[in-house]
């Protein structure tokens, strides 16, 4: 599969909230888009935007999952890491569990150097503090230290998996931010990034209004009155830029 994101809507998603999203996702009829329970291992890491690349856990099995399994180069969690494109993200459905750890620093920095955009799981990472500082965004439900092994087994590699209870099928956008992760199915990809610029940049305009002392009956949510309005508003922006 082919791993593109446009560079304009690539530059629209970067600009835009999931928040916005998720209500663009909800005008569309989708109402589980937002991911539960997962956030930025550090409020202050980068926004996060691209394509997913999944790898699905079950849990471990004595027989098999130990460290000298867990270090043979097929093994897919670490195969994950070597494959996972440039500029998609990885997606890790560990479904919820946070008994071992769904990566770690080493890990991130190699997938901060392979150019890949960040990782989001619904379990957990060992040395979050280290993979903040590698500078890759990564999303988690907590940290989770104990060593893979112990609890996980990688059972399959860009398949479709569940993720804080979101459906993700692989090439699905990946948007996370201060409030979590938000997930686009690839058919609405553009138009979503269309649509939630325009209400980022309506909100804008609703936000100094607001600040003037004005109410937000009329005003928030949009009206077609107030819409006009932001028109006028965003062309004598262009016309000062």
């Amino acid at each position: 599969m082919t791993y593109v994101l446009k560079a304009p809507t690539r530059e629209k998603l970067m600009r835009v909230g999931t928040a916005n999203i998720a209500n663009v996702l909800l005008k569309h009829g989708f109402k589980n888009a937002m991911m539960h329970g997962i956030f930025p291992i550090n409020s202050a890491q980068a926004q996060l935007v691209g394509p997913a690349y999944t790898l699905r856990f079950i849990p471990a099995r004595e027989d098999l999952d130990n460290m000298t399994n867990y270090s043979r180069d097929d093994n897919m969690h670490r195969r994950a890491i070597e494959e996972c494109p440039e500029g998609a993200v990885l997606v890790i459905d560990a479904f919820g569990n946070t008994k071992a750890s769904s990566m770690g620093d080493m890990m991130a920095a190699r997938l901060k150097y392979r150019g890949v955009s960040g990782v989001v799981t619904d379990g957990g990472y060992r040395d979050s503090p280290a993979i903040h500082a590698i500078g890759l965004p990564c999303f988690q439900k907590h940290n989770a230290p104990p060593a893979t092994p112990i609890a996980l087994h990688p059972i399959s590699l860009n398949e479709p998996v569940g993720c804080g209870g979101v459906a993700i099928y692989p090439g699905d956008i990946i948007v996370g931010d201060g409030d979590g992760v938000v997930v686009i199915p690839q058919a609405l990809i553009d138009q979503v990034a269309d649509e939630a610029l325009d209400a980022f940049e309506y909100e804008e305009f609703a936000a100094l209004q607001i600040q003037q002392g004005r109410s937000i009956f009329g005003l928030f949510p949009a009206t077609e009155n107030s819409r006009k309005e932001y028109s006028i508003w965003k062309c004598a922006q262009k016309k000062e830029g």
